[in-house]
């Protein structure tokens, strides 16, 4: 009798166990249900100025009312890649009904001209109108070149590197062979090599500095191991 007794509570325990697990495994489907039943209703864009930040939410506003939990992420950021003003960003979604982008604008660096309009040169390589941008930056260097955007980022981050001050730079102009000539706010004009760029703007900063070539304003580096020094 004693062994039955045992036996009834072993089984009446096993059946609350049991029963308080598949309640708790009902719970848990029906917040998923609900969970899915919920519609992305808004998104945040913070980063830009409001004019731009507006542009961004337009641009992804087709998503509002999609679940949540099937938004196409490579296709959001896609559409974040695309605008040339982002430097990088930063997507989190916060279920169940929104998504917040965080986005770093890119530096710009330089001022350009294509097809008869002015263009920002940003640090991402690529190409801003400067409309789009509401107080027009004419402090930055102009740039002479239909293409090799990216070619002059690299050359900015060269010249960072060394004691040539990137802020006394007026303007620059990129050659097919792949170099470029620097002209500085001082009327200097630095004729570079292709490669040796540091080395050779370390002897053109020498050479600016110095009282005894102060009548040179044209530096001609272009040759290895030679530096050839003129007025015109």
């Amino acid at each position: 009798m004693m062994h039955r007794s045992i036996d009834r509570k072993l089984r009446l325990f096993f059946y609350l166990i049991l029963f308080l697990l598949l309640s708790t495994q009902i719970s848990k489907n029906n917040n998923i249900r609900n969970n899915i039943k919920e519609k992305l209703n808004n998104i945040e864009v913070i980063g830009l100025s409001e004019e731009n930040n507006f542009k961004v939410y337009e641009s992804l506003k087709f998503l509002l009312t999609e679940n949540i939990f099937f938004i196409n992420e490579k296709e959001l950021q896609n559409i974040l890649t695309k605008n040339n003003l982002i430097d990088y960003f930063y997507v989190k979604k916060i279920y169940p009904s929104l998504i917040k982008v965080k986005i770093k604008q890119t530096d710009l660096l330089a001022i350009t001209n294509k097809n008869n309009k002015k263009f920002y040169i940003g640090a991402n390589g690529k190409l801003i109108p400067t409309n789009q941008i509401k107080d027009f930056n004419n402090n930055l260097p102009f740039v002479y070149s239909k293409s090799n955007y990216i070619d002059f980022v690299k050359l900015k981050k060269i010249i960072d590197k060394t004691k040539f001050k990137f802020e006394e730079i007026e303007s620059f102009y990129y050659y097919p062979s792949s170099r470029w000539d620097i002209k500085t706010r001082d009327g200097f004009l630095i004729k570079l090599p292709e490669k040796n760029i540091a080395k050779s703007l370390k002897f053109a900063e020498i050479i600016i500095k110095s009282k005894k070539f102060e009548d040179k304003k044209v530096i001609d580096l272009r040759i290895i191991n030679n530096i050839i020094l003129s007025n015109e």
